[in-house]
């Protein structure tokens, strides 16, 4: 019981990691932000492949350079995260992407 209870506190403390998650390792250079996870498989069931690649997005992992200046700036994720098509990128939005989960 204890297992169990201790399992559901850290689920509802942040999202889980599921498999086909991206998890971008990489930490923010000006910030202590954790790296952020990016659910593949939430949004492979929403649009199709060719929504994202490969433009976008390569389909090689670590090719594409993804900051936050360009992800607010309308690339990368900002495409959609804009606030219009989905929630925008901002400070009350980090932990949306940033769980510090990893796999």
């Amino acid at each position: 019981a204890g297992l169990l209870l201790c399992g559901v506190s850290l689920a509802a403390g942040s999202a889980l990691a599921v498999d086909g998650d991206v998890a971008l390792t990489r930490k923010s250079q000006d910030t202590e932000l954790p790296p952020a996870v990016f659910p593949h498989w939430t949004h492979r069931i929403r649009y199709t492949c060719s929504a994202c690649h490969p433009d976008p997005f390569t389909m090689k992992a670590g090719s594409s350079t993804i900051t936050m200046d360009a992800i607010a700036g309308g690339e990368f994720c900002g495409r959609c995260h804009n606030g219009t098509t989905t929630w925008g990128v901002g400070i009350e939005t980090c932990n949306r992407c940033h769980t510090g989960l990893s796999r």
